[in-house]
């Protein structure tokens, strides 16, 4: 797809704007290539824009679908309750790639949004087609390994999963600080990683008290609804149905647990692995890495 710069949504030249509604929510972001349909999901405290360094080459091979996860960004739930749990949000997403016309599609997700994309291929069997799994292991893994120092690191899993409205209260007094904390812990303080534009795009979208609500939600869920649904399935034994690509960045050490390939391998019969060389957001701060690992891992994704 060919689209004039001028008339391009921001950071993603070529590509068109995403508006549409689909599985109780108005979905916002961007899509734009053209091939077999990959879906792109991004985590906290981002919005879709954390893939526009990578979105490009993708889009030369395939049909690039790019939201704000459900309350993130600009996306837009209708109601909030019941929590948007990884479940839920699944759902929506497989009814905007359907309604997009998608039936079967790949998946790559990126911290909260691999969270959702393993949850997704669990609960719907035969619609992904090849996974992607960037900075993330199970949650259900991820809790049982916890220690001072992921809590130190990560104090946000456990601040905004408190009960409402405590956590909202708490990041409303000081958002743009929570969130050069964010970025800055993730080793992504400078613009050689995030730069200006989009920096004040993530803090424009985290200033909203919606958002920083439903995002809170997200972890909520995460230590409530999604560590329910994980067990379920360990202790029934299912697994992905499709390959696996566990990509994790090398600075995100996890100390006297097992690899990150070895954890998925409990999940799906089909896994690989690959490094990158940087920090936790990877596809700002290696994108060529990303796309070198993407690309052929979801050649030819349609017929997997």
């Amino acid at each position: 797809m060919q689209q004039d710069a001028q008339s391009s949504p921001p950071f993603f030249p070529g590509f068109r704007a995403l508006d549409i509604e689909a599985g109780g929510v108005r979905f916002a972001g961007v899509t734009g290539g053209a091939g077999s349909p990959l879906l792109l999901l991004h985590g906290f405290p981002e919005t879709h824009i954390a893939w526009r360094k990578v979105a490009p080459s993708l889009s030369r091979h395939h049909t690039v679908i790019i939201p704000d996860l459900p309350g993130y960004g600009a996306s837009r739930p209708h109601a909030m309750t019941p929590r948007w749990s990884k479940r839920r949000v699944g759902q929506a997403l497989v009814a905007l790639m359907k309604a997009l016309g998608h039936e079967r599609f790949a998946l790559a997700g990126h911290d909260r949004g691999a969270r959702a994309g393993y949850r997704l291929v669990l609960d719907h069997p035969g619609t992904v087609a090849r996974f992607a799994s960037l900075a993330v292991i199970p949650t259900l893994d991820a809790l049982q390994g916890v220690d001072h120092h992921f809590a130190r690191k990560n104090y946000h899993w456990f601040l905004m999963a408190q009960e409402p409205a405590i956590a909202e209260a708490m990041l409303a007094a000081a958002p743009d600080a929570v969130l050069d904390r964010e970025f800055a812990s993730k080793n992504a303080a400078g613009a050689e990683v995030i730069e200006d534009a989009a920096r004040e795009a993530y803090r424009a979208a985290f200033r909203d008290p919606a958002v920083r609500h439903a995002m809170c939600e997200d972890y909520r869920a995460a230590v409530g609804e999604d560590l329910v649904a994980d067990q379920a399935d360990r202790d029934a034994g299912r697994k992905l149905d499709c390959p696996v690509l566990a990509l994790w960045p090398r600075a995100q050490e996890m100390p006297g647990r097992s690899p990150p390939a070895e954890i998925w391998k409990q999940w799906a019969e089909d896994v690989s692995s690959a490094v990158t060389t940087g920090h936790h957001l990877q596809a700002e701060d290696r994108p060529e890495e990303v796309i070198a690992a993407l690309l052929p891992f979801f050649h030819d994704a349609h017929a997997s």
